[in-house]
């Protein structure tokens, strides 16, 4: 009888070892599911995961020094969002403050449904050492940490309290992080103790593995249904999120409006989805919506999601599309946001269904009178544009829009615009003319300060 064989590595160095032979691809295309680790190395992932990295070696496991945990997973999820989720970067701390900075970005990650590996340190398991320097000592419930406050900001949460646990933990969040509809910040606490531990690893788990990152088509009678619904309307609008730009499906939307004459309007994540020039773009909708964009929602009777989870911006708090009997199509490849707004559900991958959208609505194609209609209305807001864009006199102080004018003068297709919170996004979501589906980079789903430096950090990486 033959006996599997087995490699002899200390839990964190099998960790490191498993993540670096893992793949994900799409359209053929292989990508590095865990393309790098930031850390930050304190009490409680020194000696196991801070040394499984330096013994790798940067070929298996490239190491990014961080100086602050929270900046850490925003330039991460900068990252794997420039990547359109293709692939991802982890992030180790110690087992205190380390741990607990991390709940923020990884509320942010999980909110914009954007792939991040957490590796917090954690108590010893063992109890060997009890309490620990950073440890928060819970009189009634021992087995609490302060990892479990990222439970609730977390798309899968385990906490590996023995070797051979690692192995279903570690595919369960590979498996999360590659995984279009799950995916989120993913956090594995590794007790210090365990991290450290010796145990006898199947060959196995340290084969190639590669996630395929799937593309469901519409189901045909969903599609269908949805096809009725869009020749029957008069005054369609098509709403883009981000889910256009993670499924690359760019091409697909300019091909379906182009056919249709269906004007489009985006969200923050879905700004790009069409370039500002193109004559069906009507720009960012909601509360912070351009004009134009905005009174063709109001009057709107069918309205077709994308991508969108439609957030409270969007639909400016459920009072934008003001049509008595005005309804809804999402495409989403998350039946959770499909359904949303008591839709005609198209549970899919973006660009299957805009793809099958535009073979099935052959020969259609929106009134004239209503595509002249928003077309003269997006000229009238481009001569807002250019007057908000118009420099300041050589004495005045410029305004935050003047600011935005000169940045549009000097901007290439290649270049990036990040932001996330405070004023700046409002104007950036009416006025900024996006060149490229991944020039306009906001974070407005958590609304998080400080993610501007590190994310560019993260971008400028992919």
């Amino acid at each position: 009888m033959t006996t599997p064989s087995t490699r002899r590595l200390t839990v964190a160095q099998a960790l490191v070892r498993f993540l670096s032979v893992q793949y994900t691809e799409r359209d053929g295309v292989r990508h590095r599911l865990i393309a790098g680790t930031w850390g930050i190395f304190g009490h409680g992932n020194v000696a196991g995961v801070g040394q499984a990295l330096l013994e790798a070696g940067e070929e298996t496991m490239p190491f990014h020094q961080g100086r602050n945990e929270q900046s850490m997973v925003h330039a991460a999820v900068g990252y794997a969002r420039q990547l359109n989720r293709l692939s991802a970067q982890a992030v180790t701390t110690s087992i205190g403050p380390g741990a607990t900075n991390l709940v923020t970005g990884a509320a942010l990650a999980t909110i914009n449904r954007l792939p991040v590996l957490l590796l917090p340190g954690d108590y010893f398991a063992t109890r060997t050492a009890d309490p620990l320097l950073q440890q928060l000592e819970h009189p009634t419930e021992a087995d609490v940490s302060v990892n479990d406050t990222l439970r609730p900001v977390s798309r899968f949460f385990d906490r590996v309290t023995r070797p051979e646990a690692l192995i279903p933990a570690a595919l369960n969040a590979v498996r999360v992080l590659a995984d279009p509809v799950e995916t989120g910040a993913v956090t594995l606490a590794l007790p210090q103790d365990v991290q450290a531990e010796a145990y006898d690893w199947p060959e196995e788990f340290f084969a190639e593995r590669v996630w395929r990152v799937r593309r469901p088509a519409p189901d045909p009678v969903e599609l269908a249904a949805a096809v009725r619904a869009i020749r029957a309307a008069r005054r369609p609008l098509l709403v883009a999120g981000g889910g256009v730009h993670h499924s690359e499906a760019e091409a697909a939307l300019k091909a379906l409006v182009e056919a249709t004459g269906i004007p489009v309007a985006s969200t923050q994540a879905g700004k790009g989805s069409l370039r500002h020039d193109h004559p069906a773009d009507l720009g960012g909708i909601g509360h912070t919506g351009t004009a134009v964009c905005d009174d063709i929602a109001r009057t709107a009777d069918l309205v077709i999601g994308v991508g969108t989870r439609y957030t409270d911006f969007t639909t400016a708090s459920h009072t934008l599309f003001q049509v008595p009997d005005v309804r809804f199509v999402n495409l989403n490849i998350a039946a959770f946001d499909a359904h949303k707004l008591a839709a005609r559900t198209v549970v899919c991958d973006a660009r299957s269904g805009l793809e099958a959208l535009t073979e099935a609505l052959a020969g259609h194609r929106v009134e004239e009178a209503y595509e002249a209609e928003y077309r003269a209305g997006k000229e009238r807001w481009e001569q807002v544009v250019r007057a908000a864009y118009a420099p300041a006199d050589e004495h005045a102080v410029p305004t935050q829009t003047q600011l935005l004018g000169a940045l549009d003068a000097v901007v290439g297709e290649d270049d990036v615009v990040i932001n996330a919170a405070g004023s700046l996004p409002g104007d950036l979501h009416k006025l900024w003319r996006a060149r490229s589906p991944r020039q306009y980079h906001l974070e407005d789903g958590y609304s998080c300060m400080g993610y501007e430096i590190p994310a560019a950090v993260g971008v400028r990486m992919a």
